[in-house]
Parts: C-alpha cells; structure tokens; sequence
C-alpha cells in the first residue's frame, strides 16, 4: 500500500485558527464597542493617529492606515522598531500599538523607556499579557493563537480596527457581510501559475498592507524570497527583476486606484512574469492574468474577503515546496528578542 504523505503538524495548527477566525472576528467587533468608542474619542480629539506594531501587526496597521485618513486622521504607520531608533514626537498624538501575542521585545522595551500613557491605547489577542496590563486595550475573542504563521490573529486585529472605525462613523455593514458570509474561491489556477517561480512579489495601491500581509505570510512559510512593493514603488525601478521565474500578485479593490493596479498588471503580463490578481474592482479582467474575483468591494470589506483566500494561497504555495511548513526553524511565535 502506498504511503500517505501526512499533513505537516505547523499546517494543521494553522487549520485550526482559521477554522474558526470568522467568528472570532465578530465577536472582536461585537465585544469592543466601548473601548473602541474610547479610542475613537481620542482619535478624534487629536486628529492624529500612529499605529505601532511589528510583523503582521504592522501589516494590518499598514492596510487600515487609509482607511482613518479618509475620515479626516492624520494616521501613520510605523514600525515599532523605527519608532524605538528614530522616534516621532507623540504628544497629542493618539498611539495605538498592536501586539497579537502583547509581550513583543520592542512593545516591552516602548513603554519602558518612553513611559508613554496619555491617550496610548493597545489591541492584542491576551488581556493578561504586558500590553494588556499596561493600557486600556481592544482585546480580540478567542485568545492567543497558537499557530506560527499570523491567520486569524490577523482577521481578528482587522475586526477591532472596524470596531474604532465605526465608532468614527463609518458604516461596518458590508465588512461585516463579508466575515459572516466568506467567498469560495478557487485557488488551483493561481497555484499553477506561480508554481515555477523563485519568488514573488506583491503589490497594490489602496490594499498596499493586504499585499504585505500575503508576502509576509508566503515567505514565513514557504522559506522563499517574499516580498512586497506599493505600486508606485514597483513601476519606479525594481520592474527590472520581472520574468518568468518571478511571480507578481497584485490586489485590485473597488476605489479610485484601481485603474493604476490595471496599469501595473499590463505592465507585468508584458515581462513573462506570472501574474495573479485579488479582484474586487468589478473591472473587467487582465489578459494573461490569473484573476481571482470577488464582489465589488473596497476598504475592509474587500481585506475580510480577500483574506482568506490569500491565506489558503500562502499556505498551499508552501506546502508544495517544504517538508514542514509551518514549522519555524530559526525564529518563534513570540520574539522576545531584537
């Protein structure tokens, strides 16, 4: 009898946190209304808004960044490392910092070397942990996760940015219709194009922290080079990297910067280089693009519904290239150490 080749035990803990991020994420939202009411008050208030994390937390602050500048915020994201070596000024400022696990290196040595309180505000999966204990924070449902590669730690962080979002007045309805009834959509087709590659980038313009979210994830898990350029970014010289053996995935939302995402994938078809779209700009498809199409959709209700997808993507594209994926061999689910 032929041997059955087992399920890597890295991707069956990462199988269990996405099973059940849905709901987890409405429950964050649900469950947060009056700290992200706080949070959204001081917000307000300051007219300015800096979002620290490390990892995925700084990719979803990077995805949400937009999101508080169209309701009039001065927001920035930035790593909490760059803030720790070169500082911005925060006084009136409102800082929320992310910490899924809250008992990152650079998040423990921030408030010990800043002391900073006033209107500091945190969101992480664990009350009990340092941030948790040490500033009012939005505390997502379901507790730590325990899978190595960000799934639903992710999902749940972008679940409490909706809830302060919509304490500043933005409507949660389509955001919420996308976690309680998520798209099936194949995946088979993008895993054959980028199936000969040697590395991959992502890219986009509004979902510019989705891509780096996705790239993060490909790369944690597949153990190859994984990385991500804001469209602008990209045309302006490393367009010179483009070929076959180099997979470009771009994302496409219903917003005005979707015909600059068309732009960049012409472009791309024209180098050979394999190219796969997360489309939701309801814009007809790219010739010689792997199209990936969801509802029209823009802000959160394009991040909830393409999430996933890039999730099972990130996911399969390592498991066809590593024995253990999932399975970290040089770092650890929680980094202690800078």
């Amino acid at each position: 009898m032929a041997a059955q080749t087992l399920r890597p035990t890295g991707l069956v803990a990462i199988d269990r946190e996405m099973a059940r991020q849905h709901a987890d994420a409405i429950a964050s939202f649900g469950q947060n209304k009056d700290i992200a009411g706080r949070v959204a008050a001081s917000t307000r208030r300051n007219g300015r808004l800096i979002l620290l994390g490390m990892g995925a937390s700084h990719a979803v602050a990077r995805a949400v960044q937009p999101l508080y500048r169209a309701h009039g915020i001065d927001a920035i994201a930035l790593p909490l490392s760059e803030q720790l070596g070169q500082p911005l000024a925060l006084a009136g400022k409102t800082v929320l910092v992310t910490s899924q696990s809250g008992e990152s290196a650079e998040v423990v040595r921030w408030f010990s070397e800043t002391g900073q309180r006033t209107d500091t505000f945190g969101l992480t999966l664990e009350a009990g942990s340092f941030l948790g204990r040490t500033v009012p924070c939005l505390v997502a449902a379901g507790g730590t996760e325990r899978a190595f590669a960000a799934t639903r730690s992710v999902t749940v962080s972008f679940a409490l940015h909706l809830a302060i979002l919509a304490a500043l007045g933005e409507d949660p309805t389509s955001a919420l219709a996308a976690l309680e009834a998520p798209e099936a959509i194949a995946i088979d087709a993008a895993l054959t194009a980028l199936s000969e590659v040697a590395a991959v980038v992502t890219s986009g313009r509004s979902l510019q922290g989705l891509a780096e979210a996705l790239a993060l994830g490909l790369t944690e898990l597949s153990r190859r080079p994984c990385f991500s350029l804001e469209g602008g970014q990209l045309r302006h010289g490393p367009m010179e990297m483009l070929g076959p053996k180099i997979g470009v995935i771009l994302f496409r939302g219903d917003d005005p910067t979707s015909d600059l995402v068309t732009a960049m994938a012409l472009s791309v078809v024209e180098t050979a280089a394999p190219l796969v779209i997360f489309d939701a700009s309801g814009k007809p498809p790219v010739a010689g693009a792997v199209t990936l199409a969801f509802k029209p959709a823009s802000g959160l209700a394009a991040v909830f519904a393409m999430l996933p997808v890039a999730q099972r993507l990130a996911i399969a594209f390592a498991e066809a290239r590593v024995e253990n994926a999932g399975t970290p061999l040089r770092t650890t689910k929680i980094t202690r150490s800078e």
